[in-house]
């Protein structure tokens, strides 16, 4: 069995997190500039056995589709030619970032800690991941 990877896909910047290859836990792995996100990706298949890849769907309350979305479809699209071998999954990620945020708070990290935007990306991809795992098992 190999890993599933979730990216919590932004303009600038992506959060990342993984499972352990036996696809029970998530853990927060890196966040990465937006612009070098398939460079890494290329790099961490390389080295891990990934089966699936888990990307963030960005809807507000109402259910409305963010402006991102444009650019995550164009990275999915150019993500399956690079990698036809990984299946991607979309799943809502509603809430990540304020849960993030939340769970940060509770941690006793400082202040300036808990507002690097960077740990706040890869809490939520975790969390994402973490609740796909969850629906998965359901």
């Amino acid at each position: 069995m190999g890993q599933i990877l979730a990216i919590d896909y932004g303009k600038a910047r992506c959060g990342i997190a993984a499972t352990d290859d036996m696809q029970i836990i998530a853990s927060a792995l890196d966040t990465v500039e937006t612009r070098f996100l398939m460079e890494f990706l290329k790099k961490y298949f390389a080295e891990n056995k990934v089966n699936d890849v888990v990307v963030g769907l960005p809807v507000d309350l109402k259910g409305n589709i963010s402006e991102v979305e444009t650019d995550i479809l164009k990275f999915i699209e150019e993500f399956q030619k690079e990698f036809s071998g990984i299946t991607v999954h979309r799943f809502d990620e509603r809430f990540t970032s304020k849960m993030a945020s939340f769970f940060i708070s509770q941690s006793g990290k400082s202040k300036k800690k808990r507002q690097e935007k960077g740990l706040i990306d890869r809490i939520s991809a975790t969390i994402i991941l973490q609740n796909f795992l969850e629906q998965r098992i359901r």
